[in-house]
């Protein structure tokens, strides 16, 4: 089994910081994980991606031309990204910023408003853990609670503590709107 994600939006959504709790969480559950950030020197409001790789098998390199999945959570990075999404794949789209549907008939899109979902959690700043908690609903790739445990651990690590009970709700409402 091997999975690719490329999770893609504006700086200042927490599209590098999904990518990195989901490569951890992968390490904790025993698997090979690849995590490759970039961004532009603009940082919020500029555009942001990551590639995360998981896998039960040595991984050859951290560079991805057809992902297995993509998370969107900007028309930029969906216009970016949707061609690149391997047949069968996933695309999950950010309704709430997106108005246009996906062109792509070969692949599995959901379309979720993950702005309206991460304001009734209470933070729009959770747009991150709503994104993060669907794409593991829909992919099955890792086990939420592992994605909790490492969310957890990254806010403590970065003196964050207070943040882990709302980035919990967050993902629960994430995996939650995925049928």
């Amino acid at each position: 089994m091997e999975r690719s994600v490329v999770i893609a939006g504006f700086g200042g959504q927490g599209v590098i910081l999904a990518g990195k709790i989901l490569a951890q969480a992968g390490m904790s559950h025993g698997l090979e994980v690849t995590w490759l950030p970039s961004y532009g020197p603009e940082m919020r409001g500029g555009t942001a991606n990551c590639t995360v790789i998981l896998s039960d098998q040595p991984i050859g390199s951290p560079i991805v031309d057809e992902p297995s999945a993509v998370i969107a959570l900007n028309l930029p990075s969906l216009d970016k990204f949707e061609p690149t999404v391997a047949k069968k794949g996933i695309l999950l789209v950010n309704r709430s910023l997106i108005a246009r549907d996906v062109k792509r008939k070969d692949i599995v899109s959901h379309a979720i408003p993950i702005n309206d979902i991460a304001a009734q959690v209470g933070n729009l700043r959770t747009v991150n853990m709503v994104a993060l908690g669907a794409y593991v609903k829909a992919t099955g790739v890792v086990p939420l609670d592992a994605v909790k445990r490492a969310m957890a651990a990254a806010m403590r690590d970065g003196g964050k503590e207070k943040l882990v009970e709302i980035n919990e709700k967050a993902l629960d409402a994430g995996y939650a709107a995925i049928p």
